[in-house]
């Protein structure tokens, strides 16, 4: 089979570690040469050594566009263009509920999530020609409603809008926006949370999402496949957004309101 990224080059931020790990890895396997920008320099350079020639690793945090714009160039410089960027770099907010939240981390986590896809999705579009592609990673949190983790879920929620409005100015670039929602994924990120117990209660594909689901994703966001898809949310969530799957029949029975007698 071809591999589906051949010649093409990207930037993937957040790429070292997680679910960006796992976008690297597919994407140089599809045939992709790859710059990740990632603040672990531990992590970033040994996944380069395990890749070889086509992947290359440079220090960026996302918050400061310097750093965003730096790592574009890099690219470029390194490989000789730019046809995919993927903003994928996140941090959680605090698990405080609303009226316990001191929103001492919104500057931070405003700046990672929302601030760094802002600006990478335009330095970006500087250096890509027609048929480039830029994926922005949200969260089923920035697109359903929910308790805690405020912070984050309004900079998430503002990568979906954001990447959508993105999407209709620069399709007059012949450059695709879309957007990809992971949920109930198995990473370090989610340690926090029971994710088992998510998945049976909230999720209709009782299967737990990994790095590697989302990757594909991200392959076929990347790829010609796509060439007619552009400002699209893509939940990869087992259909969590979808709806709840049914309660077992014992504990409909037990949930059941009771009828009343006429």
């Amino acid at each position: 089979m071809a591999q589906e990224l051949n010649g093409k080059v990207a930037v993937i931020t957040g790429g070292a570690n997680g679910i960006g790990r796992a976008m690297t890895e597919a994407f140089v396997a599809e045939g992709a040469h790859v710059m990740i920008a990632d603040i672990d320099d531990a992590a970033g350079t040994e996944l380069i050594a395990s890749l070889g020639d086509t992947a290359a690793f440079v220090h960026c945090d996302v918050a400061e566009g310097a750093n965003v714009s730096d790592a574009v160039d890099a690219a470029t410089e390194r490989f000789g263009a730019l046809h995919v960027m993927v903003n994928n770099a996140g941090i959680a907010s605090s698990f405080r509920r609303l009226m316990d939240d001191d929103f001492r981390d919104f500057t931070r986590v405003m700046g990672v999530d929302l601030f760094g896809v802002m600006v990478g999705t335009q330095q970006a579009a500087l250096s890509m020609g027609p048929g480039g592609s830029i994926i922005n990673v949200t969260s089923i949190a920035g697109i359903g409603p929910g308790v805690g983790l405020m912070t984050y879920r309004a900079a998430k929620a503002g990568v979906a809008h954001f990447s959508r409005c993105a999407a209709i100015e620069l399709a007059e670039r012949g450059i695709r926006v879309n957007v990809i929602a992971p949920g109930n994924i198995s990473t370090a990120i989610n340690a926090a949370f029971d994710t088992k117990s998510i998945v049976h209660r909230l999720q209709p594909l009782q299967r737990l999402g990994t790095p590697v689901d989302v990757a594909n994703t991200a392959v076929y966001l990347a790829s010609e496949r796509s060439a007619q898809v552009t400002g699209v949310i893509l939940p990869v969530d087992g259909g969590t957004t979808t709806g709840a799957p049914p309660l077992p029949t014992n504990e409909v029975m037990v949930n059941r309101p009771r009828e009343r007698g006429r």
